[in-house]
């Protein structure tokens, strides 16, 4: 798959036809059931990267995420909130102190509890 990744598709003939080309494949069973897992690969990479399958531009993909740094900081409160604060509950206080986090500006706001509404039952009471 690293060595063929362009040529590769989605489609099982496709890889079927490719499998034929590029190797020795002694009975048709066996690159069938080659061609299958490669396609079955194929869409996983599509997915996200695949454990024991590196090529290039999945390792540049990688370097991209890496390198990447957001226009403005999860962590500057004065650009995410009008009081310049973090809101939080108590326990959320508490946990940011035990943290050594004791300068992070902090506005302690009441949980609001919400009610969750039961669904319906399909086929009556029980």
């Amino acid at each position: 798959i690293e060595r063929y990744y362009p040529r590769l598709t989605l489609d099982f003939e496709t890889n079927k036809r490719i499998c034929d080309e590029i190797a020795v494949i002694s009975s048709k069973r066996l690159r069938n059931k080659i061609a299958g897992y490669t396609t079955h690969l194929m869409k996983r990479i599509q997915r996200g990267p695949v454990r024991g399958i590196s090529f290039k531009l999945q390792e540049e993909e990688r370097e991209r995420k890496d390198q990447y740094v957001p226009e403005v900081s999860a962590l500057d409160f004065t650009q995410n909130s009008e009081s310049g604060m973090l809101d939080v509950d108590q326990e959320t206080k508490d946990l940011l102190k035990s943290m050594g986090f004791d300068s992070i500006p902090v506005n302690v706001v009441a949980v609001q509890q919400q009610q969750v509404s039961e669904r319906p039952r399909r086929f009556g009471p029980r």
